[in-house]
């Protein structure tokens, strides 16, 4: 269907792209960009992204290095990880991948990745640059540049119109919010808290959802022709689901990003672009 956004070939665009600027960094520089993930615990969705990103890496030329620990590691052994790759010259960009075990403070750990090498867009540098609509001073968090990227790849203006994000964490939430008011959208921040959800939901022409609540979202929540970015994965049985009720609201959205297969193969593209980034701003700075 042509309103279902199609995740995989907006990305496929994206890598053949950053391929050609690794073989140009490698031709100019004889370096080659290198990514370095980080992967605490055993959960099976932070393990199945590892593994893709990684994959998207092997695809493009990227150099890449995971590092795996146990649930039950220290926050002084992560921080210690990450001083050794910010002191290497061949690791270009740094990825923690959240959540996080409960023991470990995710917001220390944002803190403590060097902003040049931070690649999701969390330190806190890096977010105040977002923040004061300063956005390629640094790194943005990937998911919400994938979904502003799909905006522009199926011309939706943001401009004027009113956008809707459900969920308000720092790695979608917040930062989305941040980026559709660098745009002139007006923006309602909906969460947990919010009471009557469906009030402000079925007045959004940009829906983005991102709650880990399967089927949270349903038809009559959603305005007619509106553009719906479904952020959620919930997962059951080897299945996975998203926030918004697809089969149900196709009909009512003007464009409509599935899951799996939306917006997470576009976030993988645009971690691609930051380590690219990151190279290039390591070897002209």
């Amino acid at each position: 269907m042509d309103k279902v956004i199609d995740g995989k070939k907006i990305a496929e665009g994206i890598e053949e792209k950053v391929k050609q600027e690794v073989r140009g960094i490698e031709e100019r520089y004889g370096i080659t960009p290198g990514l370095a993930t980080i992967l605490v615990g055993e959960d099976p969705p932070s393990k199945l992204y590892i593994k893709l990103k990684h994959w998207a890496c092997q695809r493009t030329g990227i150099k890449s290095e995971n590092y795996k620990f146990p649930e039950e590691t220290s926050e002084g052994e992560i921080l210690e990880l990450l001083d050794e790759l910010q002191s290497r010259n061949d690791i270009h960009g740094i990825l923690v991948q959240f959540p996080l075990p409960k023991h470990l403070d995710e917001k220390r750990i944002m803190q403590h990745i060097n902003p040049k090498k931070d690649v999701d867009g969390f330190n806190p540098l890096n977010f105040g640059n977002l923040l004061i609509g300063n956005e390629s001073a640094g790194f943005v968090p990937c998911t919400p540049q994938g979904i502003i990227h799909a905006l522009g790849a199926y011309n939706i203006a943001i401009q004027g119109k009113h956008a809707v994000v459900v969920g308000h964490s720092n790695i979608v939430g917040k930062p989305i919010a941040l980026m559709l008011l660098n745009r002139n959208a007006t923006v309602t921040v909906c969460h947990v808290y919010t009471h009557d959800l469906k009030r402000y939901t079925s007045s959004a022409d940009i829906l983005v959802v991102a709650t880990g609540v399967r089927g949270l979202i349903g038809a009559d929540m959603v305005k007619q022709d509106a553009v719906v970015f479904d952020v959620g994965i919930t997962w059951v049985d080897g299945h996975v689901y998203g926030d918004v009720r697809f089969e149900e609201v196709v009909p009512k959205a003007s464009l409509i990003s599935p899951v799996p297969g939306g917006v997470g193969p576009i976030t993988v593209a645009m971690l691609l672009e930051h380590t690219i980034k990151a190279t290039q701003k390591s070897v002209t700075h």
